[in-house]
């Protein structure tokens, strides 16, 4: 049945499932939507603590911010017992006009992160999951990565007989111009992550464009008349967005703008790994409006729980108008 948002789940009561372990995630943690003509399908590569504490994470947080969120925010987006910051990672697969399209990559497996442990030589069930959600590897047309962090592109390669290979040999990967130059390491640009990107763009990102499999694009790109790209800048120098409308329904895929929903009752709260504090806060100020404006579901990367929100404007700020009706994680 049709809800009031106008929101489909494409099977079943979508609130309904929920994994409780703070780790990998399996089968369980897909549901999908569907909005106007396109199907959306959420696939949990891990759930669970991100170790960082919220000052650290967000280190120019209000005092008492989070404390006074702190009642909504536990236990989905904060461990009350370890006070840690609870994250996803998760690709959004999108079913438009014929094609399948994916929505940033994850971590990935097998990869060597010395200075991102906690996403070092992975071995998760990503592509069982993927293929759950009835997509295989050769079935993938697109895939977004939203920006380039270590998180976002590890499952663009996998290892094949030692040799960092593409993972949907038929895709075109679309990634920001800007952030594809930012993060070559031979041009030795300082970052907010030190040395936390190291490998990624050898592993992940060389081998697909050696094989002649990239669109690097500036600016926006049009990918239907559903679909859009454009850039959003801030958290990285090409952090994008993907703009959804379709049927008089809007959705907004905004990768790392939001690392967690209090950004969206704070959305001057940075976190501590965006490259232009003021581009960033712009950037997300713009997007929630605009969401705001337009009854968009706003689809942040990371966020657990139902993974979005309706967003309405309140006073000089936002809030949480309803939370999107994927499977709680």
């Amino acid at each position: 049945m049709r809800n009031r948002r106008g929101w489909f789940p494409a099977s079943g009561d979508a609130n309904l499932i929920r994994s409780d372990s703070p780790s990998v995630a399996g089968a369980a943690a897909m549901n999908e939507i569907v909005l106007g003509d396109v199907t959306i399908t959420r696939v949990t590569e891990y759930f669970g603590p991100v170790r960082l504490e919220p000052q650290t994470f967000f280190p120019q947080s209000p005092d008492g911010v989070w404390e006074e969120n702190r009642p909504w925010l536990v236990p989905d987006f904060l461990d009350a017992e370890t006070n840690m910051c609870q994250s996803a990672v998760q690709t959004w697969v999108l079913r438009s006009e014929g094609k399948t399209i994916l929505v940033d990559t994850g971590v990935g497996n097998h990869k060597e992160r010395p200075y991102a442990p906690v996403w070092s030589h992975l071995r998760t069930d990503f592509l069982d999951d993927l293929a759950r959600a009835g997509v295989q590897p050769d079935d993938v047309d697109l895939v977004i990565n939203t920006h380039l962090h270590v998180d976002h592109v590890g499952w663009n390669t996998y290892l094949e007989d030692g040799v960092w290979t593409p993972t949907f040999p038929r895709a075109t990967y679309l990634m920001p111009r800007p952030d594809f130059d930012f993060w070559d390491p031979a041009r030795g640009n300082p970052s907010r992550l030190g040395r936390g990107n190291q490998n990624v763009f050898e592993d992940s990102v060389v081998p697909v464009h050696q094989a002649g499999q990239t669109l690097l694009w500036d600016d926006s790109h049009t990918i239907d008349s559903q679909l859009r790209l454009d850039l959003a800048p801030g958290h990285t120098p090409g952090s994008s967005v993907l703009t959804l409308e379709s049927g008089g329904e809007r959705a907004v895929f905004v990768g790392d703008l939001l690392h967690t929903p209090l950004q969206i009752v704070a959305p001057d709260v940075n976190s501590c790994f965006c490259e232009d504090p003021a581009q960033a806060r712009a950037s997300r100020h713009r997007l929630l409006g605009w969401a705001a404006d337009h009854g968009a579901l706003v689809i942040p990367a990371h966020l657990g729980g139902h993974g979005g929100a309706e967003v309405r404007r309140e006073g000089g700020g936002f809030a949480i108008k309803e939370w999107a009706p994927f499977a709680r994680l």
